[in-house]
């Protein structure tokens, strides 16, 4: 017996239903996108791994897929490596490119091979799976979608704005409620920097973040154990208990860090940012959040993180300003901020809510019976005329028995049915049956079209 086929952990199947939803996903999220100016482009799903190693942290390193290299692959490989069975030497040996795990590292190699032919600054979107060998969890996949909006060539902290209103206004859209929280990099680097401890950053930052689970008591045992002093604890603590509007938080934060120039510069960018929304008006909350931190490497200035109020997820949106990602390439000094919407996240938190618009989830909308030869002939003229007024229509293929063409109209939830025998055909006309409700009339083509378009309308 054969065995049941199935699918690697982390990844997913979608139904023709689910397509629906996630394609209504993409076409918000691009339809937005392209209001702001934003044009398309396209990366391979796999690279080079010398552009992806080195880019995400030693942890993101781990999680990248490699591919094996193809043909005789330890034909360069020697019995003493193999004995050796060191994963990562060997990994170098055996793999020259893997799975891309962003967008964002394979557009800033974009950027610098196309370097001559882009006008700067440079605005692109891009849709695109990724890859990531992590554990498989709820909300954490190992194969997803993101769609990243990144603007590459301008310092413009007005940037850094609009990305914050496209991620508002693409959320209204999808009438999910966010919290939109900010922070910077410098603020951090700030932080750490006023208290002696810059290589703890890292630590600091993790500890912070679990105050709301375990409490100030245990994050300041946290930290000791991570080797901060008693000192350096106590100057973190008008940090931990931050608290009030953002412009208070500010207030507290430019005090701490007055003697840190890179932490002040933090500072008046997360000002700018914030009171220049504050004015144009987001529906949207936005926190100033000291505990984000961004785990990637290449964030440099502010950083974004997006968080569904209504259904218990992670990150749904996330991004930040990124100074010195081209360098790594060859082009130093070619600024960029970008933002990633997770996709499936997004998916999972709509079909929690409920949150499709009926339209979305509706395919075809209009089904012909097929009687025979002769009468498919005579609905064939009619079935391009509904097509060419924009509605989705299907002609059953074959002339099989009513009960096998009605159970596939109601399987795909088609809510109107066209009839065409003897008599409609003598008549010139057609019976539309509704499938809600049953009703049925004799109606032109003509007729039936306004008939479905007005109801998909109203």
């Amino acid at each position: 017996m054969a065995q049941k086929p199935s699918i690697p952990k982390g990844t997913r199947d979608f139904s023709p239903a689910e397509m629906s939803k996630r394609n209504y996903i993409f076409d918000t999220i691009r339809e937005v996108y392209q209001l702001y100016g934003f044009q398309q482009i396209e990366t391979p799903a796999m690279e080079n791994l010398s552009t992806l190693m080195g880019k995400y942290g030693e942890e993101g390193d781990k999680l990248l897929f490699k591919i094996l290299n193809s043909g005789d692959y330890l034909s360069k490989v020697s019995d003493e490596e193999l004995t050796e069975r060191n994963t990562l030497r060997l990994a170098a040996r055996l793999c020259e490119k893997g799975l891309r795990y962003d967008l964002t590292v394979p557009f800033a190699r974009y950027v610098v091979m196309h370097r001559d032919e882009l006008q700067l600054p440079f605005k692109r979107y891009q849709v695109q799976p990724v890859w990531r060998a992590d554990r498989p969890q709820k909300g954490r996949y190992r194969e997803f979608y993101q769609f990243d909006a990144d603007v590459v060539g301008s310092d413009s902290l007005l940037n850094e704005v609009e990305l914050m209103q496209i991620v508002d206004t693409v959320f209204s859209r999808f009438g999910v409620r966010v919290a939109i929280k900010i922070n910077n990099r410098k603020i951090l680097s700030g932080i750490a920097e006023v208290i002696g401890a810059q290589e703890k950053i890292v630590d600091i930052t993790v500890a912070i973040d679990k105050l709301d689970k375990i409490g100030l008591e245990n994050v300041n045992k946290e930290l000791a154990e991570k080797g901060l002093s008693e000192s350096q604890i106590a100057l973190l603590q008008p940090i931990i208990a931050l608290d009030g509007t953002n412009e208070e938080k500010l207030e507290v934060i430019a005090k701490v860090l007055h003697d840190s120039e890179i932490g002040i510069k933090g500072v008046e960018e997360t000002q700018f940012i914030i009171s220049t929304l504050n004015k144009l008006g987001l529906k949207n909350e936005l926190q100033l959040d000291l505990t984000l931190a961004r785990g990637l490497n290449y964030y440099t200035g502010a950083i974004f993180e997006v968080k569904a109020l209504d259904v218990q997820i992670g990150s749904i949106t996330g991004g930040g300003r990124y100074d010195n990602l081209t360098g790594i390439f060859g082009m130093p000094g070619l600024s960029g901020v970008g933002i990633s919407f997770g996709v499936d996240r997004i998916f999972d938190v709509l079909n929690q809510l409920d949150a499709y618009p009926k339209a979305t989830t509706t395919g075809t909308q209009l089904l012909f019976i097929n009687f025979g030869a002769s009468e498919a002939a005579y609905c064939l003229p009619a079935v391009a005329k509904a097509r060419t007024s924009g509605l989705r229509t299907e002609l059953f293929p074959d002339a099989a028995k009513m009960k096998k063409q009605m159970s596939y109209a109601n399987s795909k939830n088609i809510p109107f049915v066209v009839l065409a025998g003897e008599n409609e055909i003598e008549q010139g006309k057609f019976t539309l049956k509704d499938m809600a409700n049953g009703e049925q009339q004799q109606l032109t083509i003509d007729e039936i079209i306004d008939k479905v378009v007005s109801g998909a309308n109203a």
